[in-house]
């Protein structure tokens, strides 16, 4: 019988995740699949590769506050904040970024299990918690 991954199973991944260890990809499939939005990143690599990108720019923290699992995968409400700490002309959200700004948003993640790993993952922004602003 398959089990789901435990609360703390979950939170190794966060940590894992929010200090920039690359060993979050242990959790993913090979052929994982990435959406955020529109977006498909595809591959443990190919997600190293966009947080890479990404984290040179911004530091992302994630907390979790609602988290449910089962054999089949996991849904998880993820508070997020994303400090900007070097600007990035085209960054990730849709404009040009200045270090100093903070964004804070919710989001509802999907995460499908397959063979003990996430396979696929499904993340939707549900709200922003302050509008963008400058630390000072």
């Amino acid at each position: 019988m398959k089990r789901g991954y435990t609360r703390d199973e979950f939170m190794e991944y966060i940590t894992l995740f929010n200090n920039n260890d690359p060993g979050f990809t242990k959790f993913y499939h090979d052929d994982v699949v990435l959406e955020l939005g529109t977006t498909q990143i595809r591959t443990p690599q190919g997600i190293l590769d966009f947080y890479k990108d990404v984290k040179a720019h911004i530091h992302e923290r994630v907390e979790v506050t609602h988290y449910i699992s089962d054999a089949t995968g996991i849904a998880a409400e993820l508070p997020s904040e994303f400090k900007v700490y070097r600007d990035w002309p085209n960054g990730y959200f849709r404009r040009p970024l200045k270090a100093g700004e903070v964004l804070r948003i919710v989001s509802f993640v999907m995460y499908w299990v397959e063979d003990g790993k996430f396979r696929h993952i499904k993340s939707a922004r549900q709200r922003l918690v302050n509008d963008w602003q400058m630390e000072g």
